[in-house]
């Protein structure tokens, strides 16, 4: 089973942009600024378009989230990694 979100990048190509992967129905695919998740949002619907807008601030709320979370979680296990050396 994949995870509910992952993190994709093209750093080659948008250097400053990091995508979100929802991989659960409704599937989509949210692209945002890499320093700010709110700046220059974009939806990519995989599924059928979701057009009400609160369970649209719900799902981009729970992608930014997760990609905190995510970030978080590295710079712990970066700390971790570099402080036990």
């Amino acid at each position: 089973m994949l995870p509910k979100f992952l993190i994709a990048d093209n750093s080659q190509e948008l250097p400053d942009k990091v995508f979100i992967i929802h991989t659960q129905t409704p599937r989509y695919i949210v692209e945002s600024g890499i320093e700010d998740f709110n700046i220059e949002q974009k939806i990519y619907w995989v599924d059928e378009p979701i057009n009400n807008k609160n369970i649209i601030s719900q799902l981009l709320k729970e992608a930014e989230d997760f990609f905190d979370n995510e970030l978080d979680s590295q710079d712990d296990l970066y700390d971790e990694t570099f402080n036990n050396n």
